[in-house]
């Protein structure tokens, strides 16, 4: 091979984090090897004990890496083979196509249960800046436009809510990638009695039972993606919220909204303005997810046109997975942290919440208490906006002449409709942003994040 194809070829330079996970899998095909005759006790000792000391190298920065031989498989049973002569042995009945099939499902399952634990401590940094600051009401926006009023707490739990339907998908995901496919050869398998089932358990490839789970067609085994396809699919879902959650936050901490202040060890000056306070972090979040996207993308296209089975373009996958994973995993990371150092200005989400016009739809409901049908009570208080805003005045500050004028269904009681306070409690159903609703909602969350 010339020199610039082995470097072109090469993949140690990316797969050799997979070195843990491969030496895993080694020690549990070495020690089915034994079971069946093909290893001696101390040959099987031998490896093991080589393989620790490799492990041990790596995890120290000492092992060298040789491009030569192109990938972490080779690198590390090369090296195991010149310390151990029985390494030679170790790959009988494996070859390099299930065998990086299970590195990967090993990598990827450890990584998916380490970003479940970091989804987690976002939504509780999601639930702790709801529960300091529990009396606190903003606007809600459809169109980017005042709606209704709702509590900051509500707000934050929507994105709890959207982080327990990501914990969900990547919990599923992890059933598809705790299959065990070693066993499955090159393409079809071997001809020598391997025992497949004890390597899976060895290797934790089990449901809730302690049953194994086996890859059933040696062809598949070789070339399925599709649980790297999936957790990136879910990744970019999962990147998207954080990308949202991102927005909200760069909106409110805007002099013109000014809902919030994000501290400063998570923000950024600018090289020319010296007043300028940058929410970076939120904003890098957002960028991000465009190439979490574009990793999806780039796999989707690498897999449509392969023939069974396994074809070089596979090699392609790591990086676009590894990306993956350590992009949303330090997203989400950074953004549980930067919660937890945002403050939030009182003063400026009470004046935005007292505008009156966002309990337009309250006023509605009241004539709809009287027996006005909804459509004629939303064309009503149409007319009673109109009116103010002719008068120039806030919808609260009509007289009930003024609203009679409107319609002869409004009573002096209509003004009671702006209380805030009051309006708040009457929001108590199942889901919506009622002061006793939103407190058991944090109270179950914190409960179940705990």
């Amino acid at each position: 091979m010339s020199a610039d194809v082995a470097q072109f070829t090469e993949s140690i330079s990316f797969d050799w984090r997979l070195w843990r996970h491969d030496i895993l899998g080694s020690m549990a095909h070495a020690e089915m090897l034994r079971k069946i005759g093909v290893l001696k006790g101390s040959e099987l000792r031998a490896i093991v004990r080589g393989l620790d000391a490799i492990g041990k190298e790596i995890k120290a920065g000492k092992f060298k890496w040789n491009p030569a031989l192109e990938d972490v498989h080779m690198n590390i049973e090369a090296e195991l083979t010149r310390r151990v002569p029985a390494g030679a042995k170790l790959h009988t009945a494996r070859s390099r196509n299930d065998q990086v099939a299970l590195d990967m499902r090993l990598w990827l399952r450890d990584e998916i249960t380490s970003l479940l634990g970091e989804v987690a401590d976002l939504q509780r940094s999601l639930v702790g800046l709801g529960e300091r600051h529990p009396e606190v009401v903003i606007p809600g926006y459809t169109h980017l436009q005042r709606a209704q009023p709702v509590y900051l707490a509500h707000h934050l739990l929507a994105y709890v809510e959207m982080l327990k339907r990501d914990c969900q998908r990547l919990l599923d995901c992890r059933v598809r990638v705790n299959v065990c496919p070693l066993g499955s050869g090159a393409i079809a398998g071997s001809t020598l009695p391997i025992k497949r089932e004890l390597v899976a358990k060895l290797l934790n490839f089990v449901d809730a039972s302690g049953r194994p789970h086996l890859t059933q067609n040696s062809m598949d085994a070789v070339s399925d993606r599709d649980f790297a396809v999936e957790f990136c699919a879910t990744a970019a879902l999962l990147a998207v919220h954080l990308s949202r959650l991102a927005e909200d936050l760069i909106l409110w901490a805007s002099a013109e909204f000014g809902f919030i202040k994000i501290g400063d060890a998570y923000t950024t000056g600018s090289s020319l303005m010296p007043q300028k306070k940058n929410p970076d972090v939120a904003e890098l979040a957002r960028g991000k997810t465009g190439r979490v996207i574009g990793n999806l993308v780039a796999l989707l296209t690498l897999l449509k046109g392969l023939p069974m089975t396994y074809n070089r373009d596979l090699q392609e996958d790591k990086e676009r997975l590894f990306d993956t994973s350590d992009t949303v995993r330090a997203t989400t990371r950074l953004m549980a942290a930067m919660l937890r150092n945002v403050k939030v200005n009182r003063a400026a989400c009470e004046r935005a919440a007292s505008d009156p016009a966002l309990l337009a739809t309250d006023l509605a409901d009241y004539l709809v208490r009287k027996g006005m049908p909804f459509r004629q009570a939303h064309h009503v208080v149409g007319a009673v906006v109109a009116l103010a805003e002719k008068t120039g005045k806030a919808l609260n500050e009509l007289s009930p002449g003024e609203l009679q004028s409107v319609d002869k269904m409004f009573s002096r009681d209509a003004m009671k409709v702006f209380n805030l306070k009051a309006a708040m409690a009457k929001r108590n159903l199942i889901g919506a942003p009622g002061t006793k609703e939103v407190a058991k909602q944090l109270k179950g969350w914190r409960e179940r994040l705990s």
